[in-house]
């Protein structure tokens, strides 16, 4: 099997962003970002996926939150897509509904290439402690623009705006590890009927 890996680094004057990703690691994580809740959520992504996963990010956080979450998102969705390469023999498809306490995440997705994003999803609040909840959705559309892929991410209910969103990180990365997985009954061959994906 191809060694699915990816380094990705990204510098502008907003940001400074490394992040390294092994598709078939253990979940080992280490992420340094500055924004503490994008750490939590990033935790859960590589530990629930069976990803490892390096980020370190070093951004204008006297500015806001923004730039380091979207750059994050973009480094992380490319270095996804360098890992699956030609996607040959993954499964392709992965879903997953997870609960977190009162709250339930459903995310569906599609290792399609094709970047499309559907986020039903209400929060109670502005903010989880001092991050804007504007930017789980910012995060999601960011990462699935550079991942290709198709996202579907829907909460019906849940009241605390925290266990809303580490229900949909959960959720994000069973689907994804699902998704990732190679099909030994597929033998390398593309999961689509045009033969590439």
């Amino acid at each position: 099997m191809a060694n699915r890996t990816a380094k990705i680094t990204r510098k502008t004057k907003e940001t400074r962003i490394e992040v390294a990703l092994d598709l078939d690691g253990a979940g080992r994580v280490q992420v340094q970002t500055g924004v503490g809740f994008l750490d939590h959520m990033l935790d859960h992504l590589g530990t629930h996926s069976a990803c490892d996963l390096t980020v370190l990010a070093a951004g204008d956080l006297h500015v806001d939150d923004h730039h380091t979450t979207e750059d994050v998102a973009l480094c992380l969705g490319e270095a996804l897509a360098k890992a699956l390469g030609d996607k040959a023999g993954i499964r392709r498809f992965g879903w997953a509904m997870v609960p977190m306490d009162e709250s339930l995440a459903e995310v569906a997705l599609d290792l399609s290439g094709r970047a499309v994003v559907v986020f039903s999803v209400r929060f109670s609040g502005d903010k989880i402690g001092t991050f804007d909840t504007q930017l789980v959705e910012e995060f999601l559309r960011r990462l699935a623009a550079k991942a290709g892929m198709t996202l579907h991410v829907n909460v019906p209910y849940g009241s605390n705006d925290h266990h809303v969103a580490e229900a949909i990180f959960k959720a994000l990365a069973h689907a994804l590890r699902a998704a990732k997985e190679i099909d030994p009954r597929r033998s390398g061959q593309v999961p689509s009927t045009k033969g590439t994906l």
